[in-house]
């Protein structure tokens, strides 16, 4: 191999992923030990024979040579393919130069178990790794095994003869072209397994497969899938985790009888001779390749598209409702999946409550429309009807990844029995169980989060007593309807407690999630961001809306933001509600922190970094449940909040209530009427209230107040039609 040839092509091929859409994640590089290796590898795409070798090479500074079929060297190309290091599986010196190149750590070697893409990633038949090909179907290559252990026993062979018979060593190292023996008795050999996974796989046309089409008229069946395929990863965009295993040690497998006595043997041994051990060596190799392949399936990085695809297939049911699905893939998304040693996609790692409330990552929305497109399901009504014949079609070969995806998804994390036990498990599950299950984690979770972060960041003297903070249902007598309560900025749950009672005796059931870092102290609320506000909005939703067929979504203050917020992005809502919720940061008055009459320093603080976890004192409405000090990048974060609300309150079309104090002298109320006039909907009402203070939804003449949102909620529950209302009276008009 020309090793100039070898780094210029690597330069080369840098520079073409970076140009690349591709996203390359590198996991357990920490696995890589010193010595001479073979690396495993799943062959799903031509891609790998490509990056990977520069991908290890960047990690090891050692050339990384890898076997490749010998029909890829029948043209042009072979001469680009020896530049990368790529040797031809006929090469009838293939076996000699793996050796030679491992026993002195001139080259590390990849090689691919399975001997060809397996494009239909159907690797598992009755629990044994199979292969189909061609010829039938056949278990993976203990070629990597072999050669790992041919290569350690002329090591640990030359290492013997060196000191019992130097003639028989010299002949063996020239035999082999080694040149000293130093770096060969120094070194050990090792196995390690890597598996890649992409994610998303979606084939379609792309520049390359249209730059294809015009360049030639007839594309063979084979290049145009790949194309398709392995292009829209390329220019589409496609996260590749690869994952290097733990290391199998060679040395530890040859330290058995006979081997051990062929190692020991005065005899001459050539490369290819037929030894006594060869048996056992063969058995070895065997052993080793059922070690590696586990290793590299259970490496397995799980996406979204797997579990969809997994759940999809496993549900017993022709029709079912598509939020059941999203309620089965959630539910998965809470068995702790890491602890059983699968290995999430970074996507499944964060919280998972946006499957069962806007979808705002698009996860189900990218499945379904690829389910739908390639008939594996169609919707009618709410319902989804799965095709079953098409979930067990044979694949052909060239077409499988473009014709049939979801089988070829699903195929891929069969091998993963625990992941396979759950998937059956809550496949099975009737609907009211994935209702309970989910309210009932959710709860927990609720209690648990706080009870957990309340701990953290508990401060003597400045947290509250724990009853003031902690989420809290108010269990109704029907399950119709259910009402999420959201507290406001710097404040807890028990802030709502009063309202919440008053809606329970109307027989409804009500939720107080409390905001992640509230109810605690605020240095916990200067570590979060809105993002964490809206996602504890949501497990409110989610979890009420698992309880009760219909859902109504109320907060005070930023917390009516909040649920004008939710009920702009989830079309189930069926009411919403906000008590003196701001418009604009702007349109809090200066009364906010009126003890250091500091307001416009505090605006401009927003906008600086080094300050960014600055702390405020001020003099809260409610002592004894808001914050008395002020995160100031809790500020701004409110600021980027309401920014982002600002643009989505032509979006609501559920029935609507704004209500607003006359006399805030935290809201003003200016800025609340300009809210509410942006709001979408057309069933919507506004009250004004004649009172001089911002919290009042307490206190002994908030009644008035709780009547007016338990009025609204009933009119909800009726279904009927909104009015408007100003000043406590109907407007005209």
């Amino acid at each position: 191999m020309n090793r100039f040839a070898y780094l210029a092509t690597g330069q080369a091929i840098r520079f073409a992923s970076w140009l690349s859409a591709a996203n390359i994640i590198l996991h357990g590089a920490e696995n890589i030990p010193r010595g001479s290796i073979i690396f495993v590898i799943n062959h799903f795409t031509r891609i790998e024979t490509v990056l990977v070798p520069v991908q290890i090479y960047d990690l090891t500074k050692v050339p990384v040579w890898s076997l490749a079929d010998y029909r890829l060297f029948e043209g042009a190309l072979a001469t680009y393919f020896d530049s990368i290091g790529m040797v031809s599986t006929k090469d009838p010196h293939r076996d000699l130069l793996i050796a030679k190149t491992l026993l002195t750590g001139e080259a590390n070697w990849i090689i691919y178990p399975e001997g060809h893409m397996v494009k239909d990633k159907a690797i598992v038949e009755r629990a044994r790794f199979m292969i189909s090909s061609a010829g039938g179907k056949r278990p993976p290559h203990t070629g990597a095994a072999v050669m790992a252990l041919r290569t350690e026993f002329y090591r640990q062979r030359l290492q013997r003869l060196s000191e019992s018979n130097p003639g028989e060593a010299r002949r063996l190292m020239d035999l082999l072209q080694i040149d000293s023996l130093e770096p060969v008795v120094n070194r050990t050999t090792w196995i390690v397994p890597v598996n890649i996974t992409y994610y998303p796989l979606r084939a379609h046309d792309n520049a390359l497969s249209r730059l294809a089409a015009l360049m030639v008229k007839e594309i063979p069946e084979r290049v145009h899938e790949e194309l398709m395929t392995e292009g829209a990863m390329l220019l589409s965009g496609v996260d590749i985790d690869i994952r290097f295993g733990a290391p199998i040690a060679i040395r530890e497998c040859v330290e058995c009888s006979p081997i051990d006595q062929d190692i020991h043997s005065p005899r001459r041994i050539d490369f290819d001779d037929r030894i006594p051990s060869r048996r056992k060596m063969h058995q070895v190799a065997l052993e080793i390749m059922q070690r590696y392949m586990s290793a590299i399936y259970d490496m397995t990085t799980v996406n979204h598209d797997h579990l969809f695809a997994s759940m999809l297939r496993a549900i017993p049911f022709r029709k079912f409702d598509e939020e059941e699905l999203k309620r089965r893939v959630f539910l998965l998304t809470t068995e702790n999946l890491e602890q059983m040693g699968i290995h999430l996609h970074r996507s499944l790692r964060t919280n998972q409550v946006s499957l069962l409330t806007d979808d705002r990552y698009h996860k189900y929305r990218d499945f379904i429309t690829l389910a739908i497109d390639k008939g594996i399901v169609a919707k009618k009504d709410n319902l989804l009807v799965k095709d079953t014949v098409e979930l067990s079609a044979a694949l052909d070969f060239n077409r499988a990844r473009t014709d049939h995806p979801i089988v070829v998804i699903a195929n891929e994390v069969i091998p993963l029995a625990q992941l396979q036990q759950r998937i059956r498990t809550i496949a099975w599950f009737f609907p009211f169980q994935l209702r309970r299950r989910i309210a009932d984690y959710l709860l927990a979770k609720g209690k648990s989060n706080f009870a957990s972060d309340y701990d953290a960041f508990f401060i003597p003297g400045e947290s509250k007593p724990q009853e003031v903070g902690a989420p809290f249902l108010v269990e109704g007598s029907s399950r119709e309807l259910g009402i999420v309560l959201l507290h406001g900025f710097l404040a807890a749950p028990l802030e709502v407690k009063e309202l919440a009672e008053h809606l329970g005796r109307r027989g409804w059931w009500v939720y107080a999630p409390r905001l992640k870092g509230h109810g605690t102290s605020p240095a916990d609320l200067s570590m979060r961001s809105w993002q964490d506000w809206v996602e504890s909005a949501d497990e409110g939703y989610a979890l009420v809306s698992n309880i009760c067929k219909r859902v109504v979504v109320g907060g005070f203050s930023f917390g009516g933001g909040l649920a004008l917020d939710l009920a702009a992005r989830v079309p189930g809502v069926a009411g919403v509600f906000a008590v003196c919720p701001p418009m604009r940061l702007q349109d809090l008055s200066s009364r906010f922190v009126p003890a250091m009459n500091i307001w416009n320093r505090l605006m401009d603080l927003v906008h600086y970094e080094a300050v960014k976890r600055e702390l405020v004192d001020i003099k809260p409405e409610h002592p004894h449940i808001n914050y008395g000090r002020l995160p100031v990048s809790a500020v701004g974060e409110m600021e980027r909040f309401m920014a982002d609300l600002e643009q989505k309150l032509g979006a609501i079309r559920t029935p609507t209530l704004v209500v607003q104090s006359r006399g805030d002298p935290v809201v003003d109320p200016e800025g609340t009427k300009r809210l509410f006039d942006e709001v979408g909907s057309k069933d919507k009402d506004y009250r004004v209230f004649d009172f001089e203070r911002h919290g009042i939804l307490v206190g002994p003449d908030a009644e008035p107040v709780h009547t007016a949102i338990g009025e609204f909620i009933e009119r909800v529950r009726k279904g009927g039609g909104g009015r408007h209302f100003l000043f406590g009276r109907r407007r005209k008009g």
